[in-house]
């Protein structure tokens, strides 16, 4: 059984509040790749949450619209793995998350000899060091399967505004469906 025929995963993808949050998170994402491809090296982020995403950086109106657009009509036709983003903070929750629980387990002692604390410390070091090079396949698989979607289903946006976060420039869009 695949994960995506699971009962959890499939009970996961009712609840619609999520469902929604997911669907612009890939959203976003699927956004900030094509304005990547556009304008290289500009600085942009975003967030998102079950009402659409926040978008950023210094770009016009018209730049976001034109991104959103070609994100929306490439995801729906198939461009799946424009939702999963190397930026994504899934991917340093998942890192950190990791490297903590490592780093714990080993300054805990946890293994099949007692050490001392500076013995753990090296190996709280090396074990959290190994965690985060396990953490980035992890991270893009919890975000392709749990943080976002590359299935827009009906999403469509339905308004773009601009506006600030503190002295950022920034967009807010809005979505349904």
């Amino acid at each position: 059984m695949t994960l995506l025929n699971s009962a959890a995963y499939q009970s996961f993808e009712k609840i619609p509040w999520l469902a929604r949050v997911r669907r612009n998170h890939g959203l976003e994402h699927a956004t900030l790749h094509v304005l990547a491809k556009r304008y290289p090296g500009k600085n942009m982020a975003g967030h998102s949450d079950n009402k659409g995403f926040w978008l950023i950086g210094d770009l016009s109106t018209e730049e976001v619209a034109s991104a959103v657009d070609e994100a929306l009509q490439r995801m729906q036709a198939g461009e799946s793995n424009l939702a999963v983003h190397p930026n994504c903070g899934t991917n340093f929750a998942t890192a950190g998350t990791m490297a903590g629980v490592a780093g714990a387990a080993a300054m805990l002692g946890v293994g099949p000899r007692k050490r001392d604390k500076l013995d753990r410390l090296a190996l709280a070091a090396s074990l959290a060091t190994i965690a985060l090079i396990f953490a980035q396949p992890v991270g893009l698989f919890v975000q392709k399967y749990f943080t976002t979607s590359g299935v827009p289903g009906e999403l469509n946006v339905v308004e773009i505004t601009p506006t600030q976060r503190g002295k950022l420039k920034a967009h807010r869009v809005i979505t349904q469906g």
